[in-house]
């Protein structure tokens, strides 16, 4: 589909019935009864509504992150903003967690389907994020299956009917405080047009859930406050402008008027649940929310972005795999920044142990949680040996988190859960978190040549064979609608498949040398197309060919090694890989057709 012509390929025949909905909006997804319980004229009249007053805000921060881009690749380094020395500096806190998420000490993620959210909130964790983003293929069945799905769990009333397992899943007595990570904002969601342009995403994923949950959520998990949320990809607090741009007059439409030519990413966020509250008429700060520290701008601007959502904050996450990814694109055309195979670049790295520690401190200095990495492991059912092996290595990291002052971890796998809770409650004892034990006052003097030390480790073909195998996997699944992937015994999201294509793109671009293999091999468009086609016949052999032919991996070979070897660096494989999960039907009317 090219959503700049708006030219679309048919789903089918046209429904029956249609939506009912606010002008200015057309909904062009699949109808089912059960998405238009989501789907309401008022509910999406929210969403519009918000896309209206945000849209331009989030349209000039994104053209804030190519101008980063931009200097990025003239040479520039990320560093310190001096203009914002002041809040970095201050002595400042956020407001305190609320004692329902006071105990965060392991979570669980994982995507928005139905049996994954009951056995998540089942797990033992104490926190579930329900993931809209890196765990979900966003097609229109999974994004409003989703919403549904979380209707049901706040309500207490979703099950699940296992018809193989002749088995039904329901909530336990007990369960995890429920997060929801909607999108990112670069992601637009095709499916709803909002005046005639698609909506953005997350704020799709975070209107529908918000104006249908507000109310049971404080019930029922938040204690009267939330509901909560994981907010990703944020690369920018502020951006600071010299001269006015063309779309700056947006600013003014602020909740909160900023002097003109300053944007801010966690800002917007922040004005959308000054908004939503609003709306509600619920207490300012009853949204609180967790940033991911996933990119490498980020990690200079944790101070601020904590003081934009200093009402609305609780805490910070170390999403660790997005940052590798996040550092190959930043130093893109930076032929002195190639990273080692991307096994090696672990925590113990110089530029990750200082991201860790920085976090911690910043985010203990301000009072609210410094949240610890993704334990990716799943069991090995059929080897222990293999599987003790694993689950040690999972106690050893999280170990090291917890000493380091970690208020908690996550986990992709409910089996993860126990080991992980002995670590932590171990170093923790009774106390909930530690933001006040820990403070890590010696992290106050990383530099930012600590965080952008290049990390060590050499390169080679079986890491190239990886990325390559990885990448193309994990696509062909997310074609499909599965975003969250076991391969290899670990659970693979969209952040793995990022730092595949990446650094195979970093690889060929620079010709670099395998040199871990002493073969002194380089990385050339004829050794790469080699390897494709070694990997798409080990892929066929393991997964049989039925499922080969049937499973999209020619189409996903096709996508991955084109962003791969193409001149330019694209942003995001799956922003590329969209349009191949896109199906508008037929033009619907403003109100249900009969």
């Amino acid at each position: 589909m090219d959503m700049g012509t708006g030219h679309y390929r048919e789903g089918g025949k046209p429904a029956p019935v249609g939506y009912d909905m606010p002008e200015g909006i057309d909904v062009r997804g699949r109808y089912d009864e059960e998405f238009a319980k989501i789907l309401t004229k008022d509910a999406l009249q929210f969403v519009a509504d918000l896309q209206r007053e945000f849209r331009n805000h989030v349209k000039y921060a994104m053209e804030c992150r190519k101008e980063a881009k931009a200097r990025y690749n003239a040479g520039a380094l990320p560093g310190f903003d001096p203009t914002t020395r002041y809040i970095r500096e201050g002595d400042w806190v956020c407001a305190s967690p609320p004692p329902a998420v006071a105990d965060r000490r392991v979570e669980i993620t994982g995507p928005v389907e139905r049996k994954m959210i009951i056995n998540a909130l089942n797990s033992g964790a104490k926190v579930f994020m329900a993931d809209f983003e890196d765990a979900l293929s966003p097609s229109w069945e999974n994004l409003m299956r989703g919403q549904v799905n979380l209707r049901d769990a706040v309500n207490g009333t979703i099950n699940f009917h296992d018809k193989a397992r002749n088995r039904v899943y329901k909530l336990n007595d007990q369960i995890a405080k429920l997060f929801v990570r909607p999108r990112g904002w670069h992601l637009p969601e095709a499916h709803i047009l909002i005046d005639g342009e698609p909506a953005t995403g997350c704020l799709v994923d975070f209107g529908l859930y918000f104006y249908h949950n507000f109310a049971k959520f404080r019930q029922t998990q938040g204690n009267g406050f939330g509901p909560f949320f994981y907010l990703p990809k944020m690369e920018h607090s502020r951006q600071v402008v010299i001269s006015q741009c063309c779309v700056c007059d947006f600013h003014a439409s602020f909740v909160d008027v900023q002097p003109l030519g300053v944007d801010m990413e966690a800002k917007i966020w922040n004005s959308v649940f000054l908004r939503a509250e609003k709306m509600a008429g619920i207490e300012r700060g009853s949204i609180r929310a967790t940033v991911l520290i996933e990119t490498l701008p980020a990690v200079f601007q944790m101070d601020e972005i904590l003081h934009e959502l200093r009402d609305h904050s609780v805490g910070l996450n170390c999403g660790r795999w997005d940052y590798i990814f996040s550092y190959v694109k930043t130093f893109q055309a930076h032929p002195d920044r190639l990273l080692p195979d991307r096994v090696q670049v672990g925590m113990t790295q110089h530029f990750m142990k200082s991201y860790s520690d920085l976090l911690i401190y910043t985010c203990h200095r301000r009072g609210v949680h410094a949240m610890g990495g993704m334990a990716a492991q799943i069991p090995i059912r059929d080897n222990p040996k293999a599987n003790e092996m694993a689950l040690e290595l999972v106690r050893k990291d999280k170990l090291r988190e917890v000493k380091a002052g970690h208020d908690g971890t996550w986990a992709a796998h409910p089996g993860l859960i126990p080991p992980i809770l002995e670590v932590f409650n171990a170093n923790m004892g009774n106390n909930p978190n530690q933001i006040q034990t820990i403070t890590r006052p010696e992290a106050s003097a990383i530099t930012e040549d600590d965080l952008l030390q290049l990390p060590r480790g050499v390169r080679t073909m079986e890491g190239l064979r990886l990325n390559t195998r990885v990448g193309i996997q994990y696509l062909a699944a997310w074609l499909r609608g599965i975003g969250s992937v076991p391969l290899s015994n670990l659970m693979e999201d969209a952040a793995t498949a990022e730092i595949s294509r990446v650094q195979n793109w970093q690889w060929l671009k620079y010709r670099v040398e395998l040199n871990g293999d002493g073969l002194g091999v380089r990385v050339t468009p004829e050794l790469f197309g080699r390897t494709v086609e070694e990997e798409m016949e080990r892929i066929e052999k393991e997964v049989g060919t039925e499922k080969f032919k049937n499973g999209m991996h020619k189409e996903a070979c096709k996508i991955f090694t084109s962003q791969c070897t193409a001149p330019e660096l694209d942003d995001f494989l799956t922003l590329g890989a969209y349009n191949h999960i896109v199906i508008h039907y037929p033009k619907s009317v403003g109100s249900p057709r009969l």
